[in-house]
């Protein structure tokens, strides 16, 4: 028909609704793993198969690729596709070990990238504020990567985020009157506050001092709403005797 035209709309990679086109798309391709008797996951774009071994990975990686750029109309990436041992792979930011699920290491080094732009030393944001973005992001990463979190670096992450956020109240509080008399509030003893308030070491060096910790201690964080790596480990571990 003449004066008609179609228009075409392009969906940006990693959009959310980028999986939901995946899934719609790969549903027949979890249909024909299943009809195999094949043991696999897949998220979105994203597909990892067990096989027995390397000569069956290797073939079942040729038949999967024809499939997909044959009856699919799929281009597969053969750069990022290959065949390897389950403990030298990973899947969705996880690590199989010694039976059970690892959080890669990058993943944790790019939570903690986070974590440090959200208490950066800038005055102009408030505690609050950071307690909010913190809660908001913390949640949403422990919901996918808490299940292969190590307790040990949950209880280091807890300690980690506390001092960044007691440097960040030195950076506040910035003229030592009113580091002195903010740190009496909190129940310093005006000794150990005057010391502590006319100190010239660097905010990082003060939030690890005795007197900070038991001033901005764990109670007064839990007060006002900073949420717990921990406890969401431990509800994610031991949902039954979780508190």
């Amino acid at each position: 028909m003449s004066g008609c035209r179609t228009k075409s709309r392009r969906f940006r990679r990693g959009s959310p609704v980028s999986p939901i086109l995946s899934n719609i798309l790969l549903d027949d391709l979890d249909k024909e793993l299943e009809s195999r008797g094949h043991k696999f996951i897949r998220y979105a774009d994203d597909l990892a198969i067990f096989v027995k071994s390397k000569r069956a990975g290797e073939r079942v990686l040729a038949s999967v690729s024809r499939y997909l750029e044959h009856t699919l109309k799929v281009k597969v990436n053969q750069a990022k596709s290959k065949v390897s041992k389950v403990k030298d792979s990973s899947v969705l930011g996880f690590k199989i070990h010694s039976k059970k699920l690892k959080t890669l290491d990058c993943k944790v080094q790019g939570f903690k990238r986070k974590l440090k732009r959200i208490t950066r030393r800038c005055p102009g944001i408030s505690i609050l504020s950071r307690i909010i973005r913190l809660k908001q992001y913390v949640q949403g990463w422990m919901a996918h990567y808490g299940c292969g979190l190590k307790y040990t670096d949950a209880v280091e992450l807890d300690g980690w985020i506390r001092r960044r956020l007691r440097m960040s109240y030195w950076k506040q509080w910035r003229k030592p009157r009113r580091r002195i008399r903010e740190l009496i509030k909190l129940g310093v003893r005006k000794h150990e506050a005057i010391c502590l308030g006319l100190s010239r070491k660097s905010y990082w060096r003060l939030s690890m001092t005795l007197a900070t910790n038991s001033g901005l201690n764990n109670a007064h964080f839990e007060k006002i709403g900073l949420i717990s790596v921990r406890t969401l480990w431990c509800k994610i571990h031991h949902p039954a005797t979780a508190r």
